[in-house]
């Protein structure tokens, strides 16, 4: 039954409610650390640079008390992509940078700019998923949704309709994990009818073959639930009110300050330092 485990898989969009320092931050403060971080990792274009992020990163799930293996877990399902796209940059960037040649046979060369820009994509791509899965264990819907209505209040008063953008975050994330569950009851239910479904059976082009069912069921109950989600946003007559109240209370301190600072003053610092 491990073969359909995908809630096990699926860390972004998990929320983990541990007694931790991070989670102990006013939740504007959390937006803004995980924001600064993940837009390092994102624009961030030297490997050492990259590396340092990586580091930053294990540090906060240090601080947030994630485990580091269930956290690693969440690289499994996107791993075999990652590494076809480190191989096609492998050979791509060879070709656009000009660098010592290592290995070739015909048409096909391994540069040493190509092997840079392969292991880069892969540490690029490892500290966004762990820095968003690490953004999703400490921060749950509500605090989310409150924090961002509070960053984002002075954008009203240029007629920007912030509710609707933190709406389209909010489903955005939770749908992951609803994704997961449906794609594991369909996984199974195709597995109940004699459909031959696992993990390690056959080559790369044969496993795909075996997703290609899953898709279109998943597609079709997708739009589904967000039909369902529509019409019970309007039962409950979602955007009536422009200013809407709310229960949270929001307590920015002097100690959620200075940890955006610092968090700020290392990011600027990698990304000095990296270059």
């Amino acid at each position: 039954m491990s073969n359909f485990e995908y809630m096990g898989q699926v860390t972004i969009g998990q929320y983990l409610p541990l007694d931790s320092f991070l989670h102990h931050l006013d939740a504007r403060a959390r937006i803004l650390i995980f924001s600064f971080t993940i837009l390092l990792i994102t624009f961030e274009p030297k490997l050492t640079g990259l590396l340092a992020c990586l580091i930053l990163v294990v540090i906060g799930l240090v601080l947030g008390h994630i485990p580091l293996r269930y956290a690693i877990r969440g690289l499994l399902p996107p791993l075999p992509f990652l590494i076809i796209l480190a191989v096609l940059q492998i050979f791509i960037a060879g070709k656009i940078t000009p660098s010592p040649i290592l290995f070739q046979y015909g048409v096909i060369a391994i540069t040493v700019s190509g092997i840079w820009a392969g292991v880069s994509l892969i540490v690029r791509f490892t500290g966004l998923i762990l820095g968003l899965s690490l953004a999703t264990f400490c921060l749950s819907t509500s605090h989310l949704v409150h924090g961002l209505e509070a960053l984002l209040r002075p954008l009203n008063r240029i007629g920007v309709p912030t509710r609707d953008l933190i709406m389209v975050i909010q489903v955005t994330v939770r749908f992951l994990p609803i994704l997961a569950q449906t794609a594991e009851r369909i996984a199974k239910s195709q597995a109940a009818r004699g459909a031959e479904w696992g993990i390690g059976r056959g080559n790369l082009f044969q496993r795909a073959r075996q997703v290609i069912p899953l898709i279109v069921p998943l597609f079709i109950s997708s739009l589904h639930q967000a039909e369902n989600m529509a019409l019970a946003m309007d039962a409950r007559a979602y955007g009536s009110n422009s200013m809407p109240t709310s229960m949270v209370d929001l307590n920015f301190r002097l100690l959620d300050g200075l940890v955006v600072a610092g968090d700020l003053v290392l990011c600027l610092a990698i990304l000095v330092f990296a270059h």
